[in-house]
């Protein structure tokens, strides 16, 4: 099969185009035929092995996966014999952050992983996107304890996270105030938002409303400059560590100290969740924003666009094209 292959950390150069062996199918393992993919910021950070850390989960010489990939969309191309929950044909998404593999013709998944049928009425490449933004936003809105009539501030609301948990704030019957550049108000307004702040035309952290929760989906910000943004009690969450990994030792000492406080969220992945989502986008709930489209064989384009920070939502490999 064909597949974008990465053998050393590095720059968007370092992927390649590659003939490789389709990977084995275990008794409980679906075969998939990728129709759709994403190059989103979990695939850039692993590919590059920023930061350093990240070497004692990925490989401290050299990666010990060579195809990245967490999104996909596509089709059960064969089962394992011990497979009941899904048939060959069974169009289906998912995510698969660790193993990945995505951003290849053909992908291995445990038939109990974070795969699920696809959403009915949209496209593979629809599909796609719909899981790596959105469960991130959703352990943020979960960990921070959010319910109806609320007040949530999401600080860059137009990535792939940040678009979703817009989305998914409302379909729980929050008060959304969100912030982006002047050129995405329309688009922010269009996913709900009930408010929209132009960070470009000021600083946002001088808004005279305070918030429930404070959600920095792009980790631009820190708990220092929002908290005075935060209510008596209010929680403030960033999809990203902070300078010098703060955010993780403020998530445990600021709840000792009962007033404003940090939490961090580790999202897990699961079918449960995956469905979860199917379900949103099915009823209309939740709508990948999708920024633009590329071929596999153009993922090293992908990847520096990604990495300029100006993506509008999700950025989508098309793998195959449906028959």
């Amino acid at each position: 099969m064909k597949a974008a292959v990465h053998t050393r950390y590095g720059p968007p150069e370092v992927v390649r185009i590659r003939e490789v062996a389709r990977p084995s199918v275990g008794d409980r393992d679906v075969l998939v035929r990728v129709h759709a993919t994403t190059v989103n910021r979990t695939d850039c950070a692993y590919r590059a092995a920023k930061p350093f850390f990240m070497r004692l989960l990925t490989g401290i010489a050299r990666p010990r996966r060579t195809i990245m990939g967490t999104e996909f969309a596509g089709e059960i191309e064969a089962v394992g014999r011990g497979v009941t929950s899904f048939s060959l044909g069974d169009r289906v998404f998912g995510y698969n952050e660790g193993a990945f593999g995505a951003h290849a013709e053909y992908l291995s998944v445990p038939e109990d992983g974070s795969i699920a049928t696809m959403p009915a009425g949209v496209t593979f490449e629809q599909a796609a996107p719909g899981t790596e933004g959105a469960h991130y936003a959703l352990a943020c809105i979960r960990h921070a304890g959010t319910r109806a009539g609320q007040d949530v501030l999401v600080y860059g609301a137009t990535g792939g996270i940040g678009s979703a948990a817009v989305q998914l704030l409302k379909s729980l019957d929050v008060t959304v105030t969100a912030v982006c550049a002047t050129e995405s108000l329309a688009l922010v307004k269009h996913l709900g938002a009930d408010r929209v702040v132009d960070y470009t035309a000021g600083d946002f952290t001088e808004d005279e409303q305070t918030y429930d929760a404070v959600f920095d989906a792009v980790g631009k910000s820190t708990f220092g400059r929002c908290r005075r943004l935060l209510k008596p009690g209010g929680v403030y969450l960033s999809s990203e560590l902070g300078p010098w990994a703060q955010n993780l030792m403020l998530a445990l000492v600021t709840p000792l100290l009962r007033g404003r406080k940090v939490k961090f969220a580790f999202p897990r992945d699961n079918q449960a969740i995956v469905r979860h989502l199917r379900d949103l986008i099915e009823s209309g709930d939740f709508t990948p924003v999708i920024d633009c489209r590329y071929a596999l064989d153009q993922i090293v384009d992908a990847y520096r666009y990604v990495e300029t920070g100006q993506k509008i939502g999700n950025v989508v490999i098309t793998v195959a094209q449906a028959d």
